[in-house]
């Protein structure tokens, strides 16, 4: 079973300490959809974009967190 986490992160790419960070997720799917839920808490506090991690290797990223346009 892997271990999914999102490396938050600020502007500069600077990772972002963030009460919602260092959530371990099962599932590529489960850490996707909890990053829907929350993406605007996210924004809201500082996090600018975010990279997605399977047991601590890179699989997408940066992010942008901001709307689109």
């Amino acid at each position: 079973m892997s271990d999914w986490t999102w490396q938050l992160v600020d502007a500069q790419g600077t990772t972002v300490e963030h009460a919602l960070g260092g959530t371990v997720f099962p599932t590529q799917s489960e850490a996707e959809s909890w990053l829907g839920e929350e993406w605007e808490t996210l924004l809201e506090d500082g996090v600018d974009a975010v990279n997605l991690a399977e047991d601590g290797t890179f699989v997408y990223g940066p992010m942008s967190l901001h709307p689109a346009g």
